[in-house]
């Protein structure tokens, strides 16, 4: 996993990693950065905004994920017969041939210590590393997806003035405040902050989405455009706001570890993608695409067991999640944010090696 050829957006990414670390106050060696930053806006000042956009006053600001909070687990990928008609990809190769997976379920933000029922620990996430070969050398390809299907900027320089914004409006009082004028210029990134981000009754129940489009290629060269879903085989289950106050701070890790160690049998979870037709944008995260877009069933993921927690803390110091497939038969998109996040990935990981 290389950091970027271009230096602006090497620059830009270490801009991300350190703003993200002054944002968490207090130092937390070893661990992903980032902190929610707890400030208010309003929407008067811009006639750019929905005429009454709901709830716009007490949203708080949230620097999307840094995911410092997560938990390891092992399990196995199993492809579908459909999955081969797309891409040449090894791992999507044969229904009859199982992956080892590592799978990791993370909350939001850099703060490890984030309780599971504060709403800054929401969108939650998931990570799939596809183990395909250990020799003569270690072979893999990541998923990376998060429970809201869109990303508040197009570009990492973006979120970069995004957070800085932010990080510049705490305690100002005169309106607009800095992030106030960036946001009244900047709808995608309004229309984030709305979106709901239910608190999930289980990491087993939540519905994940790649945000960034990727590229199958398949034998005969044909490349189609997709994003990544995985689903919940047991259904999508949120909780109430009353629900939510009768939980613990630990409620989604302690209910993900007896599900998986109860002897309730796997979690399991269908990875599909969506794929983009003609005309479709592939190159910005912010964009949604109808959902009347085809979907088609790649395989079956079953977490199996979690990570013993003697090799917890050092695995979860040294894995780095790679955004981008670098895998025969999956190619990156154009979309500007995979170069951005495999670098931010990669620069933050270094440093938590080192912690």
């Amino acid at each position: 996993m290389p950091l970027s050829t271009d230096e602006t957006v090497n620059e830009t990414a270490a801009g991300l990693v350190k703003t993200l670390q002054a944002a968490a106050g207090e130092p937390h060696p070893g661990y992903r950065p980032g902190k929610p930053f707890q400030t208010q806006f309003s929407h008067t000042f811009t006639p750019s905004f929905p005429a009454d956009p709901p709830n716009l006053t007490t949203t708080k600001l949230t620097s999307p994920p840094a995911h410092a909070k997560g938990l390891l687990l092992t399990g196995t990928f199993t492809p579908s017969p459909t999955a081969s008609t797309l891409t040449t990809a090894p791992h999507f190769s044969s229904p009859s041939t199982t992956t080892p997976l590592t799978i990791r379920f993370s909350s939001s933000t850099g703060i490890p210590t984030i309780p599971d029922t504060d709403p800054s620990a929401n969108p939650r996430g998931i990570a799939l590393r596809f183990h395909l070969a250990t020799t003569p050398h270690r072979v893999h390809t990541d998923v990376i997806a998060h429970s809201t299907p869109f990303f508040p900027t197009r570009t990492g320089a973006d979120f970069l003035a995004f957070l800085r914004a932010a990080g510049a409006s705490a305690g100002v009082e005169t309106h607009p405040t800095p992030v106030e004028a960036w946001l009244g210029e900047h709808p995608t990134a309004v229309a984030f902050l709305q979106a709901p981000k239910p608190f999930p009754a289980s990491f087993a129940t939540e519905t994940y989405f790649g945000v960034t489009a990727l590229k199958f290629v398949d034998a005969a060269g044909k490349g189609r455009f997709f994003r990544y879903r995985v689903l919940p085989v047991a259904g999508q289950k949120d909780l109430d706001e009353e629900s939510v106050k009768k939980e613990s701070g630990e409620y989604l890790y302690e209910e993900i570890k007896s599900r998986v160690g109860g002897g309730g049998g796997p979690v399991e979870f269908k990875l599909v993608a969506q794929l983009a037709e003609e005309g479709d944008v592939v190159d910005d995260a912010t964009v949604h695409w109808p959902e009347s877009r085809e979907v088609v069933e790649l395989g079956t993921v079953r977490v199996e067991k979690v990570v013993e927690e003697g090799k917890q803390v050092e695995e979860q110091k040294t894995i780095i999640f790679d955004p981008i497939p670098r895998v025969e038969g999956i190619e990156a998109s154009e979309d500007p944010l995979l170069e951005m996040r495999a670098a931010v990935y990669l620069i933050s990981g270094r440093e938590r090696r080192k912690a």
